[in-house]
């Protein structure tokens, strides 16, 4: 493993208890173009309705299109903006993800990586015969980026948000057994192994698709009450605030848990930023260990050579 390079760590104005509309105000996306996966709920609903209303034309990419639709319609009339739309993506399929860039027309300016399944209690395997979470919150996204590089290249300074978490720490990506085929299935540890790869995404799309004037970053939304825990146990959301009490922090609204991610997406401050990630609205310092702490991130998560090894892998899982 190699040392990241070290560069001035990023601060804004925001932090942990600002909100979606406060990141965004004064923004003007008139004329621009979004996708928010997975905004069929949680931060996703939050993010494409702060996007939509600085005037960008959002697409919701969601696995129930027709369910969705009903708040693709609120999204609308809650912003005035009727360029929200709906397309239906299931990350876990390959071929969704080649169907839905296929169909896709014109420049991109946003994409925001924000679905993402957690803590799949048993081993489960796609199609392709990868395990969920890595195939869902990393190869799916990474897959979509790929399908969509040249109408993001044509925007002229694309954003590419990929929404990672503080469980990233608890795993580095496995690359000798990313799909458990030796080692015991561990709910988390697989959990942590896909964001760890979302933020590894961030650091090599970066690297390479500079050029292109495309920057990615990755960030942490904070601990938010969402369908995002429908796999875990009963009672799990009740011991995550207590943990993050005893860490000396709190649960956020869905509104503030969006925050983060409508700064990378859309904020001038992050203007030719790439390959970072961030927390609470300011980037993250690097932390070596966890010590049972919720916040930083790991050394590994921005390895370049990490990055780069990722992204040949996961072509080759492709």
């Amino acid at each position: 493993m190699s040392t990241p390079t070290v560069e001035a760590r990023l601060t804004t104005p925001f932090g942990f208890d600002s909100t979606a509309a406060d990141v965004i105000a004064g923004v003007d996306l008139s004329g621009k173009t979004a996708i928010v996966t997975g905004a069929s709920s949680g931060i996703g609903v939050e993010t494409a309705r702060a996007l939509a209303g600085a005037g960008a034309a959002v697409t919701l990419a969601v696995r129930d299109a027709d369910a969705t639709e009903p708040l693709a319609e609120e999204i609308r009339h809650s912003t005035g903006n009727d360029a929200v739309s709906v397309s239906t993506l299931d990350l876990s399929r390959p071929d969704s993800v080649v169907a839905f860039a296929t169909a896709w027309t014109g420049p991109l300016h946003i994409l925001v990586n924000n679905a993402g399944v957690m803590a799949v209690q048993h081993l489960t395997r796609t199609e392709g015969g990868h395990e969920l979470q890595f195939a869902t919150n990393h190869l799916g996204h990474f897959a979509l980026a790929i399908g969509l590089y040249d109408a993001l290249r044509q925007a002229g300074g694309a954003r590419i948000v990929s929404v990672s978490s503080a469980g990233h720490l608890r795993s580095p990506v496995v690359f000798d057994d990313i799909d458990y085929a030796f080692r015991e299935y561990d709910p988390f540890g697989a959990y942590g192994q896909s964001k760890t790869a979302n933020v590894l995404f961030a650091v090599e799309a970066s690297r390479r698709w500079a050029g292109d004037g495309i920057t990615a970053n990755a960030l942490m939304p904070g601990g938010i009450a969402t369908a995002l825990q429908r796999h875990l146990p009963l009672g799990y959301n009740d011991e995550a605030r207590e943990q993050f009490r005893q860490a000396g922090s709190r649960f956020k609204s869905v509104e503030q848990g969006a925050a983060t991610s409508v700064l990378l997406a859309a904020s001038p401050l992050l203007d030719g930023v790439g390959g970072r990630y961030f927390e609470n609205c300011n980037e993250a310092v690097v932390v070596e260990s966890r010590d049972g702490g919720i916040g930083g991130v790991a050394p590994y998560a921005l390895d370049p050579e990490n990055a780069e090894r990722l992204w040949d892998v996961s072509l080759a899982m492709l």
